[in-house]
Order: C-alpha cells, then sequence, then structure tokens
C-alpha cells in the first residue's frame, strides 16, 4: 500500500510549522444534513481555511459526543449514511483535491460491520489518510496493524486525566498526529482552559514529537487564537454541526443555505487563528 496518506499529515504539518501557523482542524458529520449538502461542505473547507479535515462517521450511539453531534449523527443514520457512502464522498472530494489531509473519525462498531481489514484498504483506496476511533485503546490491534500496512496513520486521545504512566503507551504506536480532548466530558459541553492545556501539552511533548492538536470545546475564533499559543492545531467541531441545525427547521427541513453557514464560520475562525 501507498504511505501517501500518512504524507499529507506529515507534508500539512511541515507546511504549517514552516508558515509559524497553527492549523486549523475542521470536523463535519457525513450525511448531515443531507449527503449531497454534506459533500459540498466538504468540497469548499479547504479553500475556506481547513488544513485537516475530520469527517465523522455517524453512529447510533456516540458516547464521547456531545448534543449536538449525537443529533448530527442520528439525521445522517436518517439518511442512509454509512461507511460505503461516506468512502465515494471521500472519493468523489479526492478528484479535485490530492493534497487535504482527510481523517475519518467515529466508533469501532460500523468498521467492525463493515470489516475490518477491507475497510482500511477501501478506506485507503478512496483517499483516506487516517483514522480516530474514539472507542479503541492503542493496545488495541485489530485495526491498527491494517492501518500501518496500509501506510495510513492511526491518531489517539490524550486528556486532561491521561497520567505520566499512561502517555507513553498512548504515544508510541500514535501516527499522524496526537489529538488532546482539552476538557473532561463530552463535546461541545465545556469551554477549555488555556492555562490547563498549556500545561498539559507541555507534559506530553515531553513523550512524543508528533504535532499535537486540541479539540472540544474550542467554538470562536478568540478560543482558537488563545489556544494556537499552544497547540499545532486546533479542531473545531460542534460549533460548524450548530451551524448545520441551525438551517433546519423542527421536523428537520431545510430552511437556510448550510453550506454558506459553515463555510463562513471556517473562515472566521481561521482568520482569528493566526492573527
Amino acid at each position: 500500500m501507498s504511505d501517501k496518506g500518512t504524507e499529507r499529515i506529515k507534508n500539512c504539518f511541515m507546511n504549517l510549522k514552516r508558515a509559524e501557523k497553527t492549523g486549523l482542524i475542521t470536523f463535519v458529520t457525513a450525511g448531515d444534513p443531507t449527503l449531497e449538502i454534506s459533500a459540498d461542505i466538504l468540497s469548499q473547507l479547504p479553500q475556506a481555511g481547513a488544513d485537516i479535515i475530520e469527517i465523522g462517521m455517524p453512529f447510533s450511539d456516540p458516547m464521547a459526543d456531545g448534543p449536538a453531534i449525537q443529533a448530527s449523527s442520528l439525521r445522517a443514520l436518517k439518511n442512509g449514511t454509512n461507511c460505503s457512502k461516506i468512502l465515494k464522498m471521500v472519493e468523489k472530494f479526492r478528484e479535485q483535491d490530492d493534497v487535504t489531509p482527510i481523517i475519518l473519525m467515529g466508533y469501532f462498531n460500523p468498521i467492525y460491520i463493515y470489516g475490518v481489514e477491507k475497510f482500511v484498504v477501501d478506506a485507503s483506496m478512496s483517499g483516506v489518510d487516517g483514522f480516530i476511533i474514539v472507542d479503541l485503546p492503542p493496545e488495541e490491534t485489530e485495526v491498527r496493524i491494517p492501518v500501518e500496512d496500509a501506510g495510513l496513520s492511526l491518531i489517539y486521545l490524550t486528556s486532561p486525566t491521561t497520567h505520566n504512566q499512561r502517555v507513553p503507551d498512548v504515544v508510541k504506536n500514535a501516527s499522524g498526529f496526537i489529538y488532546h480532548v482539552s476538557v473532561l466530558g463530552i463535546t461541545g459541553t465545556t469551554v477549555p482552559s488555556n492555562k490547563n492545556i498549556e500545561k498539559d501539552l507541555n507534559r506530553i511533548r515531553s513523550y512524543t514529537d508528533l504535532p499535537i492538536a486540541v479539540g472540544f470545546g474550542i467554538k470562536t475564533p478568540e478560543q482558537a487564537r488563545e489556544i494556537s499559543a499552544y497547540a499545532d492545531a486546533v479542531v473545531v467541531g460542534s460549533a460548524f454541526v450548530n451551524k448545520i441545525s441551525e438551517c433546519l427547521d423542527i421536523d428537520g427541513k431545510i430552511i437556510d443555505d448550510c453550506v454558506v453557514s459553515v463555510v463562513d464560520l471556517v473562515k472566521d475562525i481561521k482568520r482569528g487563528l493566526n492573527n
């Protein structure tokens, strides 16, 4: 298998470091509010300022996600979104963009149902660069080995409760970057403490040379700019998902332009991030 996926992520962070900038990683749920609209959003994210794109794989029990992303997963599942359709979306994206890294983020169950080795191979062929599987520990090899064999990245999570004895086990098999969860609890419900983030990142960096992205709870350009002082990249997700939900009425019908709403917010956060 080609290691092009790993190279895309490496090149992205190298270019950011060279430019002395912090990266913006955007999260959107595949199939929300529809497969067509989420594909349209995806296609416009790089030009709006996304350096790396996380695509959420909807799951019926997203235990690490707050209400906004839970609701987006349910909308996407209702629309018939599944792993095969997500990979086709990535494949279409790669027809126009062969540079921006794409990370699939989600839970193990849909991958297991698809077939782990087949999923990794198909994801690689479609242009996926890496995975964040939030409910698999670093010791689990069922996904890690096929991902390594495919030349892709497996991104692991650290958090404020990841103690020093645990950090080496988390980072030793990680690739691409480390995703640091900035708050205790679920996504999009708590504002991160910059003082704690700086302390945690300094601690984690003593164990790894990988770039560190910070996510969970970052919603505004101001928050992104503050955290950019410590992180190699910031991850914004719930804020974009909320913008999509605001374009829907109580019955889930589209009443506003979701694409414009999300793209405009990406531009605002990107401007704030490196000013």
